[in-house]
């Protein structure tokens, strides 16, 4: 198993917008980097846990838990030529762009990413790099368990 952060607009779909959907459940669509698309073909499997992070907002920061609830497919809105998502180099037959489907867990406080910065234990989480701007980052066991246990106060499930 591994952990993953899972950045998004909450403009776009929000931890609550998540939890509102049918099953919890929502596609995530339009990842267009080829690392963050190779992590969700390559790396992870159904059930990881996901730290679903809100971010280009006034406050960015963890909004709530998820988990990975699919492996990759096709990204249907690199074929819609209305998407802002469209390829026009991508087919059904060779799709360039993945998703996995990503399932609500639980809401928790605003982990803002000012209070991230603020424990040595975090120092080297990747969403706090300096011009980090991937929107899919692996998260080591120590980071989650420091985060979820000391900033969130949840016990292991």
């Amino acid at each position: 198993m591994r952990y993953w952060l899972m950045k998004s607009e909450p403009d776009d779909v929000s931890i609550d917008d998540l939890a509102a959907r049918p099953g919890g459940t929502v596609p995530w669509y339009g990842v267009r980097n080829y690392q963050a698309r190779n992590l969700m073909r390559d790396a992870m499997t159904v059930g990881d846990p996901v730290f679903f992070y809100h971010s280009s907002c006034a406050e960015p920061g963890i909004a709530g838990i998820a988990r990975v609830a699919s492996t990759a497919y096709p990204d249907a809105t690199q074929f819609d030529p209305a998407s802002p998502y469209y390829d026009a180099k991508a087919t059904p037959e060779t799709p360039r762009w993945l998703n996995v489907d990503v399932q609500f867990v639980r809401k928790t406080r605003l982990i803002g990413l000012a209070e991230l910065r603020t424990h040595a234990e975090l120092a080297n989480m990747r969403v706090l790099a300096r011009g980090n701007r991937l929107s899919i980052t692996e998260v080591e066991p120590a980071e989650w368990r420091f985060i979820t246990r000391e900033l969130m106060g949840l016990r292991e499930d």
